[in-house]
C-alpha cells in the first residue's frame, strides 16, 4: 500500500479534517502546509496528486501515536524511519491504537480476513530473524478496514 492510501484510510477511519491531519504532523514536530496534505489525500488519477514521502509518513505515524495515546515524558519519542514498509506501518498503527499482538488477529477477523497468531507474531519480528515475515498489502489493507469497522461502526461492509 502507498503512504497516501494509509493517510486516506486513517483520515476516514477517525473522521479527521485537513486541519486535524496537519496538527497530527505538528505533534511530531513536523510542519506540513495544508496544501501538501490536500495533495497527499487526493487519488492518484486526480490533478494535483502528490506522493507522500516515507519520512513524512514516519512523522505522521509518530504524531498519530501522540494524538491517540499522548506524549510520554518518560519514554523518548519513537524514531522516524527514512524508509517505510508495511511492517513498520502496521507496528506504528498497533502502537497508536494501543493494540496487543493478539488484538491484530481480532481486527483482521472483523474484516473477514483470518490470520493465525503465529503469522501476526512473525510480522513483528526483526528482519533477519528466522521466523520474520513481510507484511503484505492484503494484510495491511484488511487491518485498516477492520479498524475502520471498529472506529466507524456505521460503516457497512460491501456486499
Amino acid at each position: 500500500m502507498t503512504n497516501n492510501d494509509v493517510l486516506r484510510s486513517v483520515r476516514y477511519m477517525l473522521d479527521l479534517s485537513d486541519a486535524k491531519m496537519v496538527s497530527i504532523f505538528a505533534l511530531a514536530a513536523c510542519e506540513v502546509p495544508t496544501a501538501d496534505m490536500q495533495a497527499w489525500l487526493k487519488k492518484e488519477e486526480d490533478p494535483g496528486f502528490r506522493s507522500c514521502p516515507d519520512v513524512l509518513m514516519g512523522y505522521f505515524l509518530n504524531g498519530l501515536i501522540f494524538f491517540r495515546r499522548g506524549a510520554s515524558e518518560d519514554a523518548p519519542a519513537p524514531t522516524i524511519e527514512r524508509k517505510m514498509n508495511n511492517n513498520i506501518l502496521l507496528k506504528k498503527l498497533r502502537i497508536a491504537f494501543a493494540l496487543k499482538t493478539t488484538d491484530i488477529a481480532e481486527v483482521l477477523k472483523k474484516a473477514d480476513f483470518t490470520v493465525s497468531p503465529a503469522e501476526v507474531s512473525a510480522i513483528f519480528r526483526k528482519p533477519g530473524h528466522k521466523n520474520y515475515r513481510e507484511c503484505g498489502d492484503q494484510i495491511l489493507r484488511n487491518f485498516l478496514k477492520g479498524l475502520t469497522l471498529i472506529h466507524r461502526p456505521q460503516t457497512r461492509k460491501p456486499a
